[in-house]
């Protein structure tokens, strides 16, 4: 029966989970190495999750298992998210030229967010693509919902910066 409400409760969240790994890996074979370490941890202490929470409670093993990771590996040197293991298919209903906006649009959000600092980068993840409330990205990343606000807002403005017209006629 357990393994039944374990299947039930918590493996409808494995692609947000996985989405939110590699948004934290930068690597998508990384971000299937985490997730699965944190499902085996999931499994083995389901019994202490409390609430009905179970996407925020997955999501904290997962953040859980990358920091161990990185931790043991004292010289981690990020590496640029060049995997194109990225969902990329086009939308049919847009026609070349829009389609064509589009991805460049989401390569210039994806390459700022790739820029921001981890701290920053997660909670705008969490926030913005996977839609957990400040209290549940408080409860994941284990700070005061204050500063899951402060992290966004400074988060937010950085975005800004990187994506205004003046920022890309410095590059060219």
């Amino acid at each position: 029966m357990t393994s039944r409400l374990f299947a039930d409760t918590v493996l409808p969240h494995l692609d947000a989970a996985f989405n939110y790994a590699r948004w934290l890996t930068r690597n998508d074979a990384d971000a299937e190495d985490v997730v699965q370490d944190a499902c085996m941890r999931a499994m083995r202490y389901f019994s202490s999750l409390r609430d009905d929470d179970a996407r925020a409670w997955l999501f904290t093993i997962v953040r859980n298992v990358w920091y161990s990771r990185v931790s043991r590996r004292a010289n981690v040197v990020e590496e640029a998210a060049a995997d194109g293991g990225h969902d990329e298919r086009p939308d049919d209903a847009l026609d070349p030229e829009e389609r064509l906006l589009q991805q460049y649009t989401v390569s210039r959000v994806r390459d700022a967010l790739e820029q921001l600092p981890v701290d920053f980068r997660e909670v705008v993840v969490l926030r913005e693509i996977e839609g957990l409330s400040y209290k549940e990205i408080a409860a994941v990343v284990r700070v005061p919902i204050g500063t899951v606000m402060s992290r966004l807002a400074r988060a937010r403005e950085r975005l800004l910066a990187a994506l205004t017209p003046s920022s890309i006629e410095r590059l060219l």
